[in-house]
């Protein structure tokens, strides 16, 4: 259950993302929740697997810019997770540079600590 918790709230901070941020738009499919659910899924793999990795790797940049950069591998993996659901299921996000990216990884950090909060899935 807390996991379904958590994907939504993720699917929903994904959603806030593109309809907040100019040059984000979803791709693919038939629905706008459909493409956000995917990529929500995508998402909250890649941050099981390889982001603990890149942050281990971009821990001398990230203590030198005070954690800022933590951003930047946020949007990294908002952009990879886009990119694997469109090139398996057709479904993704469309950014128009990293700088959408960048703010749309913003937007999902805080609607998503928001949407957790409320539901309660983040113990």
């Amino acid at each position: 259950m807390r996991f379904l918790l958590q994907w939504l709230g993720c699917a929903v901070s994904i959603a806030a993302a593109v309809w907040i941020v100019p040059g984000t738009a979803f791709i693919g499919g038939s629905s706008a929740w459909m493409s956000a659910a995917v990529v929500a899924l995508f998402l909250a793999l890649i941050n099981l697997s390889v982001k603990p990795l890149l942050q281990v790797l971009s821990l001398p940049v990230s203590v030198l810019t005070l954690g800022i950069f933590a951003i930047v591998v946020n949007a990294l993996m908002l952009e990879l997770a886009s990119w694997l659901s469109s090139g398996l299921f057709g479904v993704g996000i469309y950014f128009a540079g990293f700088g959408s990216a960048f703010f749309a990884a913003i937007i999902v950090s805080i609607v998503g600590a928001i949407v957790n909060g409320l539901t309660g899935a983040k113990g």
